[in-house]
C-alpha cells in the first residue's frame, strides 16, 4: 500500500479578523482551520502532512471589488491594495516541495499594505 503525502488547506486571513457582514464566509474558513489541525493529528499513523495557507487580497475575480472599495470595521468603504495570485502560488509550491518529515502548518500571504493588522 502507498503511503504518505500532502495536503494543502486554502484558508483565509478572514478566519483571523472578518470583514463586516462576512459570518457565512468567516465560519466556513474556521472550519477550514478545525479540519487542518484535525487531519494534521490523524494523518500522522498514514505519513500524511497537511497545511494550510490562509490568503489575504490576492487580485483575482473575487478581489476585483477592492479596486472601488469595501466595507471596513469603523463603517468607512475604502479602497484596498490587492497582490498578484502568482505569489501566492509560489508559496504553495514551496509548501509542496517540503519531504514529509516537514511542514508549514500555517501561511500567511497577503498584500502587503491590506487593512489586515489592526482591522477590526
Amino acid at each position: 500500500q502507498p503511503r504518505g503525502g500532502r495536503i494543502i488547506n486554502n484558508g483565509s486571513i478572514s478566519a483571523h479578523a472578518p470583514r463586516p457582514n462576512s459570518a457565512p464566509y468567516t465560519a466556513t474558513k474556521h472550519a477550514i482551520t478545525g479540519l487542518t489541525k484535525s487531519t494534521s493529528l490523524d494523518g500522522r499513523p498514514y505519513d500524511i502532512a497537511c497545511g494550510q495557507i490562509d490568503i489575504g487580497n490576492a487580485g483575482t475575480a473575487m478581489t476585483e471589488k477592492m479596486k472601488s472599495g469595501v466595507a471596513q470595521a469603523d463603517g468607512s468603504t475604502a479602497v484596498e491594495p490587492t497582490m498578484d495570485p502568482r505569489d501566492v502560488a509560489r508559496a504553495v509550491v514551496y509548501m509542496a516541495s517540503l519531504p514529509l518529515d516537514a511542514n508549514v502548518q500555517f501561511l500567511t500571504v497577503m498584500a502587503t499594505k491590506m487593512p489586515f493588522i489592526g482591522r477590526g
